[in-house]
């Protein structure tokens, strides 16, 4: 995953937005960028967050899973002096690259850049004719792939949790019925058939393969999975006092990075309708408010950051507790590696 991401209606209709990093202001603020400082972007893209930090006087880890994004940041790394290591690796894997002694800080910056948005071949955008593909990191599994092979109720899950569609049943038995004859190979390929299931009404905002194409870039990219594995792994690496910020623009990212958040404050929890649950030791405390949205002002200069979310917290000393998928309840999907073979 990469920096300067956005509302997701704009990435998928593929207009170019040039990169602006969303939130900047409020993200410098959570972290706390200092000489001496050594802070982890686990979401490189075109650098944004990294040169404010480095300008603000801190050492720079930045991860990307995009071998492009990292050949386009070499300039900037020779330019750092040193301070900026840049590194090809999912954010999931963050903890493998940080220091013995620990980070002071990590930033999340959850999405799609426009950068690939407007790379035709990576096949991310249906305004934009190229091949089925939409991978971040160029290797693994294609969207083709999901759409040849997966069963229509996988399709179906597929594209109604993450895609949040609401004609996922139609659309996929019609994926089916047309790749018996024909496998799809191209974006507008597969939009055309959406655009035939659910043709677009004039009162329409979107475009009705919206969905279904964020729906599959999610699930290629494991986006979800992703994101909690990462989570977890900055747990295990801030010191104490080091700060986890986290900017997302879609609410199954903001249900992920809350429900993390929530479960680490160490409240006990409970209703009148189920037992009491005790409470351990918290390992985060929150930064200002539990919730800050983008600004009327920044989401009008930047239509990116309409939907643009940030959560924030500061690492105690307690020990990690682990691991624990389940406190963000999301559904089985089916499997990458199956589709592969």
């Amino acid at each position: 995953m990469v920096a300067d991401q956005g509302d997701r209606t704009s990435e998928a209709d593929g207009g170019p937005v040039r990169h602006i990093p969303v939130m900047l202001a409020e993200v410098l603020a959570a972290l706390e960028p200092a000489p001496g400082k050594v802070i982890l972007d686990g979401t490189f893209g075109a650098g944004g967050y990294t040169s404010a930090l480095l300008d603000a006087g801190a050492d720079v880890i930045a991860l990307d899973r995009d071998p492009t994004a990292i050949a386009a940041g070499q300039a900037m790394a020779a330019a750092a002096g040193g301070r900026l290591k840049l590194v090809h690796s999912r954010f999931s894997e963050l903890a493998g690259h940080a220091p013995d002694e620990g980070l002071d800080g990590v930033v999340l910056d959850i999405g799609v850049s426009s950068m690939q948005i407007d790379e035709a071949e990576r096949g991310f955008s249906f305004q934009k004719k190229g091949p089925l593909d939409m991978r971040m990191s160029a290797s693994g599994v294609t969207a083709a792939d999901v759409v040849n092979r997966a069963k229509v109720s996988d399709l179906i899950r597929i594209f109604g949790f993450l895609g949040e569609e609401k004609q996922a049943g139609r659309i996929a038995r019609a994926i089916e019925k047309r790749r018996t004859e024909q496998p799809f190979e191209t974006t507008r390929d597969l939009a055309g058939l959406i655009e035939t299931v659910v043709p677009r009404k004039a009162k329409d905002k979107i475009h009705p393969a919206t969905r279904v194409f964020q729906a599959l870039r999610i699930f290629v990219n494991d986006e979800l999975g992703e994101l909690a594995n990462a989570l977890f792994a900055a747990e295990r690496v801030l010191k104490p006092g080091g700060r986890l910020v986290v900017v997302t623009f879609h609410s199954l990212e903001d249900r992920i990075v809350k429900a993390f958040f929530q479960d680490r404050a160490g409240k006990a929890g409970g209703s009148r309708h189920m037992p009491m649950v005790a409470a351990r030791v918290a390992t985060f405390t929150p930064v200002g408010k539990s919730m800050i949205a983008a600004s009327d002002e920044e989401a009008s200069r930047n239509p990116r950051a309409r939907s643009a979310k940030l959560r924030a917290g500061i690492r105690t000393e307690a020990p990690s507790p682990g691991s624990d998928p389940s406190i963000f309840n999301l559904p089985e999907l089916a499997s990458l590696a199956r589709l592969g073979g």
